[in-house]
């Protein structure tokens, strides 16, 4: 049935279809057709920086960046649905087109830019959901904001967030705002890291509950480059680390007819990348929380994410090109894993 529907959506421009299915499946939702068609969601419950998930699987931010759609998708069977990026103000991203199928290889390339309605859209959407899932929410600049005043934006998300977020994901490394990346590294990365860990702290004595505070970074990192993120995020108490973003690099699609369209590679091409930034986490953090995400296209992909350290795993591309089927397959796969 999926790949019926997959065939017709292929047809139309990306962006466009995406929001077409989107819409479809809140439509579908709203007459409870989601569980009807796609079943129960594992039951696979995994206890993780205080919070309870109800299986091991998850949507990566990205999808759904205004929490529009938080109660269709969580019905898809997620132990965990992702939101954002968000920025303090509503900005439109970068021009169109910015979303591109290599199908052949089963990746997808966008250079959105962090398109959003704002973080206040967003919190209204999460204060009306009605999935009972953990909702994280992923945080970043606006493309208007100098990357040395990167922390107000940050700052200014994670105090709007902080009320109504199960977990909060700052994210440094998408390769669609102009200079987000270096960020990522030595001074910049602590002086980043070191306020918003102290604001959150403070937000979470205030509050009464404890928000883990996650950060997101990218597969184009060395060993040494590697190292040297555990070193921050160990120093400045991360509560976990999602790894990893969308990929610069273009191996393994090359020759394709959209590899040289600028912007982020996410898909099959990014899952050994993912699974060797995940392997060296662990090495440095033997005891954090990692979510894995990158290529996870089957219940092997997943078994095989888990294996490389992650303790969670995130869908996104997988999602589109398989079908809302593989959100049970891979939580079938990593709970039998685990037995």
């Amino acid at each position: 049935m999926y790949a019926l529907a997959r065939s017709l959506f292929f047809r139309v421009d990306p962006e466009t279809s995406h929001g077409m299915a989107l819409s479809a499946l809140d439509a579908l939702h709203r007459v409870g057709g989601v569980t009807r068609l796609f079943g129960q969601p594992v039951d696979d419950p995994v206890e993780l920086m205080g919070l309870r998930f109800a299986n091991r699987v998850g949507l990566a931010a990205g999808l759904d960046k205004n929490a529009d759609h938080v109660d269709a998708l969580g019905a898809l069977g997620f132990g965990f649905v992702e939101v954002g990026t968000v920025t303090p103000k509503a900005q439109p991203g970068n021009p169109k087109p910015r979303l591109f199928r290599l199908a052949e290889h089963e990746a997808i390339i966008n250079r959105f830019g962090f398109n959003n309605n704002g973080v206040e859209h967003l919190i209204q959407q999460v204060k009306r959901r009605h999935y009972g899932g953990v909702v994280g929410i992923n945080i970043g600049k606006n493309l208007s904001t100098a990357v040395e005043h990167a922390f107000d934006d940050y700052l200014l998300c994670l105090e709007a967030v902080h009320p109504y977020a199960d977990y909060i994901a700052v994210n440094v490394s998408s390769p669609n705002t102009p200079g987000l990346r270096t960020l990522q590294f030595g001074e910049q990365l602590d002086a980043l890291l070191g306020p918003i860990r102290a604001r959150a702290t403070e937000l979470n004595t205030q509050s009464g509950r404890n928000v883990p505070l996650l950060i997101k970074i990218a597969p184009d990192m060395n060993s040494e480059e590697v190292a040297l993120m555990a070193e921050s995020i160990e120093r400045n108490a991360l509560d976990g680390v999602i790894a990893t973003n969308t990929t610069v690099s273009r191996a393994g699609v090359e020759g394709d007819p959209q590899a040289d369209e600028m912007g982020g590679l996410s898909g099959r091409p990014v899952f050994e990348a993912s699974n060797r930034i995940i392997r060296q986490l662990r090495e440095h953090l033997p005891t954090l929380p990692i979510i894995g995400v990158g290529g996870i296209d089957s219940a092997a992909a997943a078994q095989a994410k888990i294996a490389a350290g992650a303790d969670l795993i995130q869908l996104y591309s997988g999602l589109i090109y398989q079908g809302p089927k593989l959100v049970g397959e891979c939580a079938r796969a990593v709970k039998n894993a685990s037995r």
